[in-house]
Order: C-alpha cells, then structure tokens, then sequence
C-alpha cells in the first residue's frame, strides 16, 4: 500500500499519536473514513455519469472495448515495426562483438601479437581520440 512497510506504519501512528494525544486519534480517523466514503461515492457517480453518457451517444461497452482493442492493436504493430527493426540492429552488433571477441581470443592462445597501442591511437577518430 504506497510502498510503505510495516514498521513506516508503526512509526507514522506513534508521530500521529504524540502530535494530536491519544482522545482525537479516534475522532480524525472516523473523519477520515468518512472523507474516503464520499471521494469513493463521488467517483462511482462520475463513472456512472460518464457510461450513461456514453450509451446515449450511441456507444455501448462492447462498442467501446471493440475501439480500444483496434488502438491497442495498432499501438502494438508499430511497436513491434519499431522493434523489430532495432532488433535485428542489435543482433548484428552482437554478431559483430563476438567476433571480434573469438578473434582477439584465438590470437591471445596462439601467442600472436596486436599491434601496440600506439598504432591503435593513431587510428582513432571521433569523440573517443578527443576524450584521451
């Protein structure tokens, strides 16, 4: 509930406790219960207002979950465009990787040598030769 634990709780209620005495606990409690009532009411009122709304305009329930079911699915065939293009980007980023990875493994068994780092920062452009 609010991600509070059960120890905040405690902890709350004792504050609670000092600050207003032990005679009007009760009484704010009971206020605030009855505030919950009439916010829970109030909104059960607009949900009703805005369904009798709804179906004098012609638009019964299976009308509406028929119109959010064709957007949501046109909300997921371009998510899955979207993603599927970007997931075949990234399987080719990680086919490259692991070439290079399998590549820098073998020589490292074979005994051979890269070339020296020097070679390797001359080589490099961009925001990377900026940044050392």
């Amino acid at each position: 509930m609010f991600g509070i634990g059960g120890g905040e709780l405690v902890f709350i209620m004792f504050i609670v406790l000092m600050l207003f005495g032990s005679d009007k606990v009760p009484e704010i409690a009971r206020t605030m219960g009855k505030a919950m009532a009439q916010l829970k009411n109030a909104t059960n009122d607009i949900k009703s207002e805005i369904q009798k709304g709804a179906e004098a305009n012609g638009f019964d329930q299976k009308s509406l979950n028929d119109l959010t079911g064709n957007i949501n699915s046109e909300i997921d065939k371009a998510k899955t465009n979207l993603l599927g293009e970007s997931s075949n980007t990234f399987n080719g980023i990680t086919e490259v990787f692991t070439s290079e990875a399998n590549k820098t493994k073998d020589s490292l068994l074979s005994g051979t040598t890269t070339p020296d780092a020097a070679s390797l920062l001359d080589d490099l452009t961009g925001p990377i030769k900026r940044q050392m």
